[in-house]
């Protein structure tokens, strides 16, 4: 099997796997807890927060545990809102080709009186600084664009964005789910005050996340309970899946650099095999994104019945964010880069994994060329095409 979905979720790595079944068989007390079980547990949670703050360049005590990268981001956004509506202003600024968390997080708010501006991204999936800047008023308490788009792996200009922000005296916000451990994240160099990961996309597990709150930023409670969290997240913290977070975060910091660079070599050697396929187009920008991401739209055909096929072929992969897979909607990152419905359709999303190979990559450009050729050979919409009915738009 060639497993190329990981921009949905991970193989856990073999330190996080060691370091959460030993926690769970040795130190399972409660770290609120006096005792000394307890007290134990509780300097492995203080640990993981200091080994989480130092791979991002904060402060533990600005890093809060939470469930995952979707509730980091519904506290992040709703506590600047909070912030904001306290000095009188409710307006937030964002990206079309948000992750739902963030958009359906914008669209709770919009019904409480906010007002949300969602910015282009236009075709090469980038939001342009200086359209930003332009769009903060007076009455602006918060801008929130992702590091890096989960479908088609465009990588944001964070670092400006932070500075105008900044230059403005508004708090930003990043979803960096998709961009924590894959590239190079420092919270103070980049001016972010508010940041979402989730460990189960860098070989962590699933259900932990973290948020980081730069100092001075008031977080408001979507759960109320205990005093866990310095009284900012009730309930009793997950120590075994924190610390296996923390593991597989600092394991993947360790070798960032050496497997960004195997995975841009065969992110570009797939790019280069998919492009040969006639009547294709790579959506997002060729070079600023993701090291491991490829992102295709091919026309005439349907994604869902390429991503069955493809499975059939033993590989992995999808046609877009996982956390919408059950939708027949067209992608909504495809519509704001401007694909129209039908080419939006015929989406395939590659997210390869540090341990592919050269010979997986030619056997994944070989399997989709002949299961894209496959379903054309029967596609009504590409017969029309190829008679000159219809135009080409790809």
């Amino acid at each position: 099997m060639i497993y190329a979905d990981n921009a949905a979720t991970t193989k856990m790595s073999s330190r996080a796997i060691e370091t959460m079944v030993s926690l769970m068989k040795e130190t399972f007390g409660n770290p609120s807890s006096l005792y000394t079980i307890g007290q134990r547990a509780k300097e492995v949670l203080e640990q993981a927060r200091k080994d989480v703050a130092e791979v991002i360049g904060a402060d533990p005590r600005e890093i809060l545990f939470t469930s995952g990268g979707s509730e980091a981001d519904n506290q992040a956004i709703i506590s600047a809102a909070k912030i904001g509506e306290k000095k009188g202003k409710k307006h937030i600024i964002s990206s079309a080709f948000e992750h739902h968390a963030v958009l359906h997080t914008l669209e709770k708010l919009k019904k409480e009186g906010y007002e949300i501006t969602l910015l282009d991204v236009h075709e090469d999936g980038l939001v342009r600084p200086e359209e930003l800047e332009a769009a903060i008023r007076e009455d602006t308490c918060l801008v929130t664009i992702m590091y890096a788009n989960n479908e088609i792996g465009t990588i944001q200009p964070i670092r400006e964005i932070g500075a105008i922000c900044r230059k403005h005296g508004v708090l930003f916000h990043t979803d960096a789910v998709q961009a924590i451990a894959h590239v190079p994240v420092n919270v103070v160099d980049d001016n972010i005050d508010l940041l979402s990961s989730s460990a189960h996309k860098f070989h962590g597990p699933k259900g932990v996340g973290f948020l980081y709150a730069k100092k001075g930023v008031l977080l408001s409670n979507l759960i109320e309970g205990g005093a866990q969290e310095r009284g900012k997240r009730a309930g009793t913290e997950n120590v075994p899946g924190i610390a296996a977070m923390a593991a597989a975060l600092k394991e993947a910091a360790e070798h960032l650099e050496e497997n960004s660079e195997k995975l841009k070599k065969r992110r570009d050697q797939l790019i280069a095999g998919l492009r040969e396929i006639p009547h294709s187009a790579l959506n997002g920008d060729e070079t600023k994104r993701l090291p491991g991401n490829v992102n295709f739209c091919f026309e005439g055909i349907e994604g869902e019945s390429l991503l069955l096929l493809l499975d059939d072929k033993r590989i992995s992969a999808s046609s877009g964010s996982a956390c919408t897979s059950g939708s027949l909607d067209p992608s909504h990152v495809l519509l704001a880069i401007g694909r129209v419905h039908d080419v939006a359709h015929g989406s395939l999303r590659l997210s390869l994994g540090e341990d592919v190979t050269e010979e997986q990559i030619h056997e994944i450009i070989q399997s989709v060329k002949e299961v894209v050729e496959y379903l054309r050979s029967f596609s009504p919409i590409w017969r029309d095409l190829m008679a000159g009915k219809k135009p080409f738009i790809l």
